[in-house]
């Protein structure tokens, strides 16, 4: 049991719902269980995209690809996503965190069985442009639902995105092992991608069976008993519905829209938003930039036989899966805005010597250096755009923050798969490398400028809405 007041309580807004949830310590048993349920659609979103990867060389091969056709589709994901990860908040703010979430585990199955299945590149085009469209959709809105099912003194956990993120990159290179043995030959691509539908299915269900919708959501539409008896489901608490508050006008309340998007960069939202999107557009530029040139290490260090560069690509992963794990506890420690600070200095670091010492340094120090690259990364930056995202805003336009936020951010990722490449066979690897060092030092000098820390804060969001907050916070440095 989790530790809910003794008595009945009544609440009649959003402020009250996200007050009772802050007043608890830990989530454990079912309330647990339906946390790691909705993190767990966010494996979803990384097993995708990791799984046209693990057999893209044989793809290539029997789609008779081009370099640019491979390029397309490689970026394809957070190209789409730039899109979606608006549209997803946007939809969430008005019809609410559970319906879009079961919709992308459709639409990922979908667009895994169409890539599986697909003779050329128009049809595998397709089905990556789906699974682009869900995965933006479903990243905006599981954050923000996270953010909402979480008290305030758990809210570094919503890192654990980041080692769900590697473990699922790490799951879907241990399947195509697998599937290899299984002498599939050069559909190896397929077994891999048509696993995600699997994947997909099994969450839906799961989903779809346990999930409540976001009480603070329903109580900021006031739909008070309904928040009240989720509220009873989720976390056991003694609780009835109020008389709801009546808006300052007298008048309906009005449902948020795209043209809301402005006060995200209005008033004390704006450094929160600056802040959650240079940290999200730094952090994918920088992790997918120099995720492409990871394979070729792995080539040198484990030879070219495809089990061998697997296994490799999989100890790098495992390094992501602790670093990410980990990231919930530095943030929780440290904060959110000063662990990426911690992150982004080694990883400056690390990216110019790997330039400046392209394979000049002896095998084990030319492979320690990524190791400490994505170590860093994992468990500064790289979850912490979207965790400040969710952690920023109330909930009428949390899913409107954290899809902007996706949405700037996956410019980034978009950057580092397809610039830089093109950069590297200009330049070559080495330079390239240290031209990226600047990717981590412009996130460097933003967060020591914008001081906000949302774990630190002692404003609540809800009440931060109607001028009932108090106006300070505590910052952590």
């Amino acid at each position: 049991m989790n530790d809910a007041p003794s008595s009945t309580t009544v609440i009649r807004n959003a402020g009250d719902v996200a007050g009772l949830i802050d007043t608890l310590k830990a989530l454990r048993g079912r309330t647990n269980w339906i946390w790691f349920l909705a993190l767990a659609g966010l494996f979803l979103d990384a097993y995708s995209n990791a799984a046209l990867g693990a057999g893209l060389s044989t793809m290539v091969d029997q789609l008779e690809l081009s370099p640019t056709q491979v390029s397309v589709l490689t970026a394809m994901a957070p190209a789409i996503a730039i899109l979606s990860n608006p549209f997803g908040g946007w939809l969430a703010a008005r019809i609410g965190r559970l319906k879009p979430l079961l919709l992308t585990k459709v639409v990922f199955g979908v667009g895994a069985l169409l890539t599986a299945v697909g003779s050329d590149f128009l049809t595998v085009f397709a089905g990556r442009a789906l699974v682009g469209i869900a995965y933006g959709i479903d990243f905006a809105v599981a954050m923000a639902l996270l953010a909402e099912y979480t008290p305030a003194k758990l809210k570094g956990r919503l890192n654990f995105w980041q080692g769900v993120w590697y473990t699922a990159t790490t799951t879907n290179l241990a399947l195509t092992l697998l599937f290899y043995s299984f002498d599939v030959g050069a559909d190896i691509w397929r077994w891999s991608v048509a696993s995600s539908a699997v994947f997909a299915l099994v969450l839906l269900v799961g989903q779809l069976t346990f999930l409540v919708e976001s009480p603070t959501w329903l109580a900021s539409k006031g739909r008070l008993t309904e928040a009240a008896a989720n509220l009873r489901k989720m976390y056991g608490f003694d609780v009835r519905a109020g008389e709801p508050e009546i808006a300052e006008d007298g008048g309906p309340r009005r449902q948020v829209g795209f043209k809301d998007m402005g006060v995200l960069f209005r008033g004390p939202y704006l450094p929160r938003t600056v802040l959650s999107t240079m940290i999200s557009l730094t952090q994918g530029m920088q992790y997918f930039a120099v995720g492409w040139y990871l394979p070729v290490i792995s080539l040198e260090l484990f030879g070219e036989q495809f089990e061998k560069a697997t296994l490799g690509s999989m100890m790098f992963n495992a390094v992501g899966i602790v670093g990410g794990c980990l990231s919930a506890y530095f943030g929780r420690r440290m904060g959110l805005r000063v662990s990426s600070m911690g992150g982004y200095a080694v990883v400056f670091a690390a990216l110019l010597v790997m330039g400046a010492t392209f394979k000049e340094l002896p095998l084990f120090f030319a492979a320690l250096l990524p190791v400490l690259f994505i170590f860093f990364h994992s468990a500064g930056p790289g979850p912490n755009g979207k965790s400040i995202a969710a952690l920023s805003y109330r909930s009428d336009i949390r899913t409107l923050g954290t899809g902007v936020t996706g949405m700037l951010g996956s410019f980034g990722s978009v950057a580092g798969l397809y610039l830089f490449p093109q950069l590297e066979s200009g330049l070559g690897i080495g330079t390239s490398l240290m031209l990226l060092s600047a990717v981590p030092l412009v996130g460097f000098i933003t967060c020591l400028v914008i001081k906000w820390e949302p774990t630190r804060t002692t404003i609540n969001l809800e009440e931060e809405a109607v001028g009932l907050g108090r106006r300070r916070q505590t910052v952590s440095v």
